[in-house]
């Protein structure tokens, strides 16, 4: 073990460090944890986060630089981490190995080659509680930016648009144990699409060009995106996240509406996405699972 728990002589526990990948996240985590008193220190990666981390005291690493990680971590007593923000699931060749990372080789390639998402998750928190981190995740940090249950926008889901969410959950449900994706969008009772590799926003892109090409034949606005998180997934990372983007891309697939799993999920840059959804009349609403 690199870091042991704090003593009773400590006073009290360092800052929770948050690191920093892509979107908006990041920020709002940051901020919602020194809102509660706590002091934070931002590590962020380079290429992915963006400079307005810098807002808080902070440190930049690439990615693959675990020696100069932990060297972070030690020397600003980070016993607390909370991992947040979008990825993509990197190859090795995109990795800035230093000492510690080559030295590491064996068990990075097992995390990058372990199967879907959430297993290479998994391995990624084993590695660090076994380095005697502390890996925390939003719900004890800032349960304030989780998906509250019900109707969270002005717009309001039909009772048909309703009962396609519930179907969109069942599918959702079905793939869990595949470690497939997040998402899916549900049209008249049967799933149109649902998230691969690709991630949430090409494939909603998926089904606006279906729309376009007249592979889907609809009237009007209809259909919802259902975000929920995988049956028994760690919820401390990868929770499904909507945004503002995520708005815009409905609306360009005409769709009705946007449903995320409640207390599971995010909403990224929330005031400006519910403003957003309203404007474009589109409905967001949480759901609870059965």
């Amino acid at each position: 073990m690199i870091f042991g728990r704090p003593s009773a002589e400590s006073g009290r526990e360092g800052p929770i460090g948050v690191l920093c990948f892509g979107g908006d996240l990041p920020l709002a985590v940051a901020e919602a944890t020194r809102a509660r008193g706590r002091d934070v220190f931002t590590i962020g990666f380079r290429g992915h986060a963006g400079s307005e981390i810098e807002r808080f005291p902070h440190a930049w690493v690439k990615l693959g630089q675990i020696g100069r990680f932990f060297r972070l971590v030690r020397q600003h007593a980070i016993r607390r981490i909370i991992i947040v923000g979008a990825i993509t699931r990197p190859a090795l060749r995109d990795l800035s190995l230093d000492w510690r990372g080559v030295w590491d080789i064996p068990r990075i390639v097992r995390m990058l080659r372990g199967g879907g998402d959430d297993n290479a998750l998994r391995a990624i928190i084993a590695y660090f509680e076994e380095n005697g981190l502390t890996v925390l995740g939003i719900s004890e940090i800032a349960p304030e930016l989780l998906a509250a249950a019900g109707d969270l926008g002005s717009v309001r889901l039909s009772e048909d648009e309703r009962a396609n969410a519930a179907i969109g959950l069942a599918v959702l449900d079905a793939l869990s144990p595949f470690d497939a994706g997040q998402a899916c969008v549900v049209i008249d009772g049967r799933p149109v699409a649902i998230e691969g590799a690709e991630g949430t926003d090409a494939m909603i892109a998926r089904v606006a060009e279906m729309r376009a090409n007249g592979r889907l034949r609809l009237q009007g606005r209809c259909g919802v995106l259902v975000k929920a998180a995988k049956k028994g997934q760690d919820l401390r990372v990868d929770l499904p996240t909507i945004g503002p983007r995520t708005i815009e891309n409905a609306l360009a697939a005409q769709l009705a509406g946007v449903a995320v799993e409640s207390g599971k999920s995010l909403i990224a840059d929330r005031e400006n996405c519910l403003a957003t959804a309203d404007r474009a009349g589109i409905a967001v609403v949480g759901l609870s699972r059965a």
